[in-house]
């Protein structure tokens, strides 16, 4: 299988200097690509800015905003039968990006922002056949806010993610999830090593393709 997954954060910048991001440390999405290549797929791998080597034999396709990663996105997907989707991309960005460093002096105090596009949305066209798995990150509300990005991106699973536990989520090598699709209860794992919630995802990813080639 050949499977597309983007990882880390997105930088929005206001000039060279200065950029709207988020704590997005990359870890689960290079998690996800390393146990993928260790289970012999094909693995095309789009990164935001982080501080981690990529995996060996995965092809890696560094970005920088969320702009850069939704044409990253749609270069690769039609090469690819999955997408997992676990960049934390930013939602809005500067509405324009100065040329060089802005002075604290003539800086105005209210930056105004412009939406980024929605990725998942954008290529809700090229799906086809292929699974697209994605993640959530909340505070708060966690299965209601992930079922309903799940049933609004029409998504085959979403990832959600409880980013406000200290030993799980953004910057650490833990993670507690809960797996949910729109036929089956939301499945809940303990807390394990990002390697370990990788490999979940995958044993879902593969036998769900396994069955849809059966039919």
């Amino acid at each position: 299988m050949h499977i597309l997954v983007t990882a880390g954060p997105t930088r929005e910048h206001l000039d060279p200097i200065r950029f709207i991001s988020n704590r997005s440390s990359g870890k689960m999405g290079y998690a996800i690509a390393q146990r993928a290549v260790a289970r012999n797929h094909r693995v095309t791998l789009v990164s935001g800015p982080v501080a981690l080597a990529a995996p060996e034999a995965v092809e890696l396709l560094p970005v920088v905003s969320a702009r850069d990663m939704l044409a990253a996105v749609e270069r690769c997907l039609p090469a690819c039968d999955a997408l997992i989707m676990c960049a934390a991309v930013a939602d809005w960005r500067p509405r324009e990006m100065a040329p060089g460093k802005l002075k604290k002096n003539t800086m105005q105090p209210v930056i105004e922002l412009v939406p980024n596009p929605d990725i998942l949305s954008t290529i809700a066209p090229l799906k086809g056949q292929r699974t697209f798995i994605g993640f959530a990150a909340e505070t708060d509300d966690l299965i209601a806010n992930a079922t309903d990005k799940l049933i609004r991106k029409g998504l085959d699973m979403i990832v959600a993610n409880d980013v406000s536990a200290a030993d799980a989520g953004f910057g650490v090598d833990t993670n507690r999830v809960s797996l949910l699709t729109p036929s089956a209860a939301p499945r809940h794992l303990p807390l394990m090593g990002k390697e370990e919630v990788a490999d979940a995802i995958l044993d879902w990813l593969e036998k769900t393709v396994a069955a849809n080639a059966r039919r």
